[in-house]
């Protein structure tokens, strides 16, 4: 959706305050809120100074997408321009990203980074790398435009720019149809250049095609897709996990020669290969031209997975998208949705920033079943540890009765995770009540190590002793400690105090930060034992050697962990009215099961309760 979609003569015409009326009006209508001062001015200045260029070109009657969103992501583009090409009378595209910039130099030497003189927030991307990845975008998903590949072209205007050795830096980067640079000084040359792309035609129609196009992964980008994540040497299904996948292979060519919808359901517990099928069917799907995307609940999991299976062609990434991207999407516009860590599911996908017309209160489970022909379940419920959170098997198979759609289970008995100790899995669980058995001693397992610390400081010098060794190891704990931003230096703040030990939090940030990495690569890169991640960090991710430290929010009492809500600090249960007592007493379990099961090679546990660490303990024979 965009914006604004009027013409450039209309823009050309109008006064710069009653266009900006006209967009505060839409974004208020569409995301419910007022955009910044700066965007504000920016559209005053930019939009009518473009629009008059287009007039002098002929091209008044193109149409003018202003802020269109690319689809299944939160960026938009300044403007798309929609017309004719003057040679094949075939839609055509321009994407234009607008700079007020007067100077720009190339930061530290990298000609892809920019600094901008006044303008706060570090270096910025270079503008002809960012319309250019605007324009591969929309040919990746927008539908309409697959069989087209000369329909976009991508421009980026510095109309402020009047001297050209103050943006000299920036014609380093090479052009290409995609990414074409302009100035204040070569404002002829681009509009030679609009006229190559756009003839002095009305553009209404081709808007309507851009617009009304369907959302997809393009055939081009799914083969880039399968060369990126199809072959991969570690992709080796066992059992039930090359049942899950032959399954929902089967249910894809079922779906699409009954014209109908199916949904598979996968669930398993921690390490149990939810992910390698997750990835094995998005790479075989691709190989084969199935339109597929994968999702999930989790910014740490995706993005993870983003830099992993991604890191090659960055195309990929895009690929890997979040449950609340999917609240406008078509009607079976894709042929597999793939949901991997579903227990993040949530009741809907709005939020604050969701715009007005989509708050209708549509569950968020009915949006990702309606968007692909076989929606792939992937889950653990037991990993439900969010209030609003709601993607149980029952939960999920419920409501594909009720819009009567059939679904199909397959349980993953195996699990990776805890050195494949079943028996440590099983321990876990029945010690935090999460099973009906009653607690039992911890009888040791050759797979797997446990160990108990009397004091933070030996949690941490037993795992750091164990990375010196050449495991990966990280620290985790419950949410009970307050979570502060870093300090104007970047420094991270040791909010983690257990008597005269201190540790920060994980970053908050999404870049790194000193030595500590971005808030979602905290669990896989480099720098991220000196901190204390939490289960919004850890979830979804395993290491070598774990570290939990029991906070007072779960005590052992009376032969049983008992909790403690006073005791815990996230934010998100501090509604009692929205979580009662009982339903905070299974989540804060299935937290600390999340954290216990992260371990590959073993697990030390600390608890800040000096009983609890006594019944530890007891419980296990070291």
């Amino acid at each position: 959706m965009t914006l604004l979609r009027t013409t450039a003569d209309r823009v050309a015409i109008a006064d710069p305050d009653s266009l900006v009326e006209q967009l505060l009006e839409q974004m208020l209508h569409q995301r419910g809120y007022k955009p910044a001062p700066a965007e504000q001015q920016s559209w005053r200045r930019s939009l009518p100074v473009l629009a008059a260029d287009l007039r002098d070109a002929g091209l008044g009657e193109v149409e003018m997408l202003v802020e269109y969103h690319l689809p299944l992501t939160s960026q938009r583009a300044d403007v798309v321009l929609a017309g004719t090409h003057p040679n094949s009378g075939e839609p055509s595209y321009v994407v234009v990203e607008l700079k007020q910039w007067s100077a720009a130099t190339s930061f530290e030497g990298n000609p892809d980074l920019v600094s901008v003189p006044g303008m706060p927030g570090g270096p910025k991307l270079h503008p002809v790398l960012q319309v250019r990845g605007y324009c591969n975008y929309i040919a990746d998903f927008a539908r309409a435009l697959e069989h087209q590949p000369d329909s976009l072209a991508g421009m980026a205007y510095l109309h402020n720019a009047t001297d050209s050795a103050a943006v000299a830096d920036l014609t380093a980067v090479p052009v290409s149809t995609t990414g074409r640079l302009f100035t204040g000084v070569t404002r002829g040359a681009m509009i030679d250049f609009l006229r190559t792309r756009l003839a002095p035609h009305p553009g209404r129609a081709a808007a309507d095609i851009l617009l009304n196009s369907a959302v997809a992964p393009s055939q081009q980008l799914l083969k880039v897709a399968a060369d990126e994540v199809r072959n991969r040497e570690q992709f080796h299904l066992l059992g039930n996990q090359q049942l899950a996948v032959d399954l929902v292979m089967h249910a894809v060519e079922q779906a699409r020669r009954a014209n109908s919808k199916r949904i598979v359901v996968v669930t398993g517990g921690p390490g149990s290969g939810k992910s390698v099928i997750a990835l094995s069917l998005l790479g075989e799907l691709s190989r084969q031209g199935r339109t597929v995307l994968h999702a999930t609940g989790s910014r740490s999991f995706t993005q993870t997975l983003r830099k992993v299976a991604g890191h090659r062609d960055k195309r990929v990434q895009s690929m890997f998208k979040y449950f609340n991207q999917f609240m406008d999407a078509g009607t079976n516009d894709l042929d597999v949705l793939i949901l991997d860590e579903a227990h993040r599911i949530r009741e809907t996908s709005v939020d604050r920033y969701t715009r007005a017309a989509l708050r209708t209160g549509r569950p968020q489970v009915d949006e990702l079943i309606s968007a692909a022909r076989v929606p792939v379940f992937l889950l653990d419920q037991h990993q439900v540890v969010r209030p609003g959170e709601m993607g149980t098997r029952e939960q999920i198979e419920a409501y594909a009765a009720h819009v009567g759609v059939a679904t199909h289970h397959v349980e993953l008995g195996e699990q990776f995770r805890c050195g494949g100790s079943e028996e440590y899995m099983l321990w876990v669980a029945r010690i935090l009540g999460l099973r009906d058995e009653p607690p039992v001693a911890w009888q040791g397992d050759p797979q797997f190590e446990v160990l108990v610390a009397d004091s933070p400081a030996e949690l941490e010098a037993i795992l750091r002793n164990k990375t010196h060794d050449g495991y990966s190891a990280r620290m985790t704990a419950g949410y009970c400690w307050p979570w502060s931003n870093a300090s104007d230096d970047g420094t991270l703040v040791e909010d983690v105090v257990i008597d005269d030990w201190s540790r920060p939090w994980n970053s908050k940030s999404d870049r790194r930060l000193g030595n500590a990495p971005p808030a979602p690569l905290w669990a896989t890169d480099d720098g991220g034992f000196g901190q204390v991640g939490c289960v919004y960090t850890a979830q979804g991710f395993e290491y070598d050697w774990n570290g939990v430290i029991i906070g007072p929010d779960l005590l052992w009492r009376d032969g049983r962990f008992a909790s403690v809500r006073r005791a815990n600090r996230d934010p998100d249960f501090k509604n009692t009215v929205k979580v009662p007592d009982d339903r905070f007493d299974v989540l804060v379990r299935n937290v600390y099961k999340v954290l216990l099961t992260r371990g590959m090679v073993g697990t030390v546990i600390y608890s800040t309760d000096r009983e609890t660490r006594e019944a530890l303990h007891k419980l296990i024979t070291e």
